[in-house]
């Protein structure tokens, strides 16, 4: 997709809600100069070239005088929409029929069928979004939860461009009085201040170093936590998944080695989405099949978020346990110690555990499993996010941020052991470029290419 393409005068068509979801209504979007032409063409009631923008209209859509569908046709007049160009939605009957036969007789009187993502493109390239923002649109669609939404809906109103925007201005600011000096050069003057130019800088530093550790988090916030559920077989790691989901997930078993892959599925868990995956079980196993799934396993742990590691009280003695807990303990990783089957447990075997201080859990009675949500709650420590903050939840985001506190940090050595003011402006100039990158003040057809191509189709 070049932004060529989507500059021109050509008039887009695309089905705008979920192809193929149970619902009584679909919408075809059209945007483009001609969109209100196009539309009117096959529309039978009021002349839609005299209305007013934000205006809706019932009447029908026609072949010729065969009548396809009756329909409502909502009026968006440039530059009053969302791309800032003239935009029709036309809802029609959710047939799969009717649908494709509006999209095909649009595009038969001069409409295109529209790529992925070009709706927002032409947004952003019309100056209706910037890019973080358009990128956020793509973000709102895919949230699952409260925060992801509340983060996605925070930033497509600009929350994150407006704090970038203040502080590329400042930064301007001293570049252009930089840029001066040079066109003096010879006569050695200094207009901008070196110290106060340091302290804008070290402004910015800290606000561009909080927003790369606010990635961490961000980045759970939008994509879920990994958790892995790992153990030795049959402790019953595919029982808690099934009693974490509240469904017949995975397959259930008192064979040792039932699950020889990883089963993988979510919730949400007040506002955060966890990831769980179980695994098979950890043991030496001359069973080629199970070995892969172990490895898989070691794996999945390693990039993991969380652990929950499973002992069963029945097979395993507290020596069995702790070496077990070393190995984890190795990954480096946050774990949590569940004894399973606790409703099997005498007050002896209870005593012999609390020093490890796990959660006490049964599956398969399913006990436990409130407190070790809350438990999971507080392990990925995100009760403190404000999520009103500026959090960064994209990783071209944080590349460009990390690009740009190296850009800042060249600064302040340039300053710090003085140099000529066309290598400062250099580097300032260097720090401008990165962040101009994340709004799109700096952009390729590539880059544009590659983020609105996983858009989905209509938006």
């Amino acid at each position: 997709m070049s932004t060529t393409s989507s500059t021109s005068q050509e008039t887009i068509v695309a089905l705008a809600t979920s192809p193929g979801a149970n619902g009584a209504i679909a919408v075809i979007r059209l945007s483009g100069p001609d969109a209100l032409l196009i539309c009117n063409k096959v529309f039978k009631g009021k002349d839609l070239l005299k209305q007013e923008s934000h205006t809706i209209h019932f009447g029908t859509i026609r072949d010729g005088e065969q009548i396809i569908d009756e329909v409502l046709v909502s009026l968006f007049i440039a530059p009053n929409s969302y791309t800032k160009e003239n935009v029709v939605e036309i809802s029609t009957h959710n047939s799969k029929y009717i649908i494709e036969r509006v999209l095909s007789l649009l595009i038969r009187h001069g409409a295109r069928a529209a790529k992925a993502g070009e709706f927002t493109l032409r947004a952003f390239l019309n100056g209706g979004l910037d890019l973080s923002q358009a990128e956020a649109v793509a973000d709102l669609i895919a949230s699952n939860s409260a925060s992801s939404h509340q983060i996605a809906m925070q930033q497509m109103r600009g929350g994150f461009s407006n704090q970038l925007k203040q502080l590329r201005e400042d930064l301007v600011h001293f570049a252009s009085l930089i840029e001066l000096e040079l066109d003096f050069s010879e006569e050695d003057v200094e207009f901008a201040n070196r110290d106060q130019l340091r302290v804008l800088i070290m402004k910015i530093h800290q606000v561009i170093a909080k927003l790369i550790r606010s990635f961490e988090q961000g980045n759970v916030l939008k994509n879920g936590v990994p958790v892995v559920i790992a153990g030795k077989p049959n402790v019953g790691k595919s029982t808690l998944l099934n009693a974490l989901l509240n469904e017949e997930r995975a397959i259930v078993s008192d064979i040792a080695g039932t699950t020889r892959d990883t089963i993988e599925d979510e919730i949400n868990i007040h506002g955060v989405t966890f990831r769980f995956i179980d695994t098979a079980g950890i043991r030496h196993t001359e069973d080629v099949v199970e070995a892969i799934g172990v490895e898989r396993t070691m794996a999945k742990m390693k990039q993991a978020r969380l652990i929950i590691y499973l002992f069963d009280p029945t097979q395993d003695a507290i020596a069995d346990v702790k070496q077990q807990i070393q190995e984890v303990e190795a990954l480096n990783i946050p774990f949590v110690t569940i004894i399973n089957k606790s409703d099997l447990l005498s007050e002896e075997q209870r005593a012999s555990f609390a020093e490890l201080s796990p959660i006490y859990i049964s599956a398969k009675q399913q006990l436990g499993i409130e407190e070790l949500k809350d438990e999971l709650l507080n392990q990925v420590n995100l009760g403190n996010i404000n999520t009103d903050d500026v959090i960064v939840t994209n990783i071209r985001h944080l590349e460009a941020l990390q690009l740009t506190k190296q850009g800042l940090e060249k600064v302040l050595d340039g300053i710090d052991n003085p140099i000529t003011s066309d290598f400062l402006a250099m580097d300032i100039r260097q720090a401008l470029y990165h962040l101009g990158e994340i709004t799109g003040t700096v952009t390729t057809d590539d880059l544009l290419e590659n983020i609105f191509s996983k858009f989905c189709i209509g938006k």
